[in-house]
């Protein structure tokens, strides 16, 4: 895995940097990526400053370049150099600098891939992400980015977060604080991504538990929670029906019925942006909720094409996008990690001049014919395990 790893790292920077000239000159690739590492290492450098503002800035240009490209390389070298200064910035900066710390962290374990590297930096920095996670006093900023970091300790762990807006014993929802819903969104959705990895015994139970619960949050006063909780109610009864064919919701009618209000929301006092977003995801939760039908996205990147074909791939693709933003169609494309955990097989190789040339239709469809096989090879393995711990 490590020389794969090592391999499309460098094969990402210098597709990088050929795509970078201009009038079609050629760079000197070597120099290139000389001058690439001088700048990280000066990123890494500002991350050890007494400035805070300085070292924002260090934390924000790391961010950019971890999201924009693979650097495997370089990073497995300076790994605990860049860990120990995440860790400073975590157990003493301001809520902004932890914010970005956490963040840059998750960016660092991404980059590192599944092996030993990541999960050695995952070990050192989880005690400091979970106390400000747990901690109340802490900034939200920076409690809602630690949210995304021992599978069975993290799902206890997120929903000691989140549980906090669901309704009383009369079936009140609390009054949301100042910033609580985001931090409640964040939790949620990290929780959900975790719930994704769980054998069957463990989701019957979190079913029996969750389901009813989030149904009356729906009736939240936030439109972002609400629709991070349409999201995971949906993925809940899909991972439900995959581990039992005759799966059915409590009181489902209740819940479609609340759904389809949802789905047609014209309340004039929420804005108009919110109601057209909520009503666009309320309707596709809806449909799949009656039919099980899912509206299967395509996202291209280079010549290849990846399929989001269930809410549970779409959960684990969302979360990449949400941290790497447009970055994560480069890493689909040459970071070995997401294309093992979006079934795409190794990466392609392709150089520049190949790129430069049209790709014909007929290998396009060579390409995601393969694509096809691997997802759903993919899928079939998820549901084989499942079946196994049952």
């Amino acid at each position: 895995m490590s020389d794969v790893l090592s391999h499309y790292s460098s094969a990402s920077e210098s597709t990088s940097v050929l795509e970078e000239g201009t009038g079609g000159e050629q760079v000197d690739e070597q120099t290139a990526q000389e001058e690439t590492e001088d700048k990280l290492k000066q990123c890494i450098d500002n991350l050890m400053d007494k400035s805070a503002k300085t070292r924002l800035a260090g934390l924000e240009s790391l961010r950019q370049a971890f999201s924009s490209r693979v650097l495997y390389d370089f990073l497995t070298e300076r790994r605990l150099t860049v860990s120990d200064c995440l860790e400073r910035s975590l157990k003493k900066g301001s809520g902004e600098e932890q914010a970005a710390a956490a963040t840059v962290f998750a960016l660092l374990c991404i980059q590192l891939g599944g092996g030993d590297e990541a999960e050695e930096g995952f070990k050192m920095l989880r005690p400091i992400l979970t106390a400000i996670l747990i901690d109340n006093s802490a900034s939200i900023v920076a409690r809602q980015s630690v949210s995304n970091h021992d599978l069975i300790k993290s799902l206890a762990l997120l929903e000691s977060v989140f549980m906090s807006s669901y309704p009383n014993r009369e079936g009140t929802l609390p009054t949301p604080k100042p910033g609580g819903p985001g931090l409640h969104s964040a939790a949620l959705q990290a929780w959900s991504l975790l719930v994704t990895l769980c054998p069957a015994s463990r989701l019957t139970v979190l079913l029996d538990l969750h389901l009813p619960k989030l149904q009356a949050c729906l009736q939240s006063s936030d439109v972002n929670y609400r629709i991070a909780v349409g999201e995971t109610i949906a993925l809940l009864v899909e991972l439900g029906r995959d581990i039992e064919e005759e799966f059915e919701v409590e009181d489902s009618e209740t819940l479609c019925q609340c759904l389809k209000s949802l789905a047609t929301d014209g309340n004039k006092h929420r804005a108009k942006n919110d109601r057209r977003k909520q009503r666009s995801i309320f309707r596709e939760v809806l449909h799949y909720i009656e039919n099980e039908d899912f509206t299967e996205e395509k996202i291209r990147f280079g010549v290849e094409s990846v399929y989001i074909d269930s809410w549970m791939r779409r959960r684990i693709y969302d979360a990449f996008k949400e941290i790497m933003e447009s970055g994560v169609r480069h890493h689909l494309q040459f970071n070995p990690l997401l294309r093992d955990i979006f079934g795409l097989g190794p990466p392609l190789i392709l150089d520049a001049a190949v790129k430069a040339n049209k790709i014909s239709r007929f290998e396009k469809h060579l390409f995601n014919s393969a694509a096809f096989k691997a997802r759903t090879k993919q899928r079939n393995k998820v549901r084989d395990k499942r079946a196994d711990v049952m």
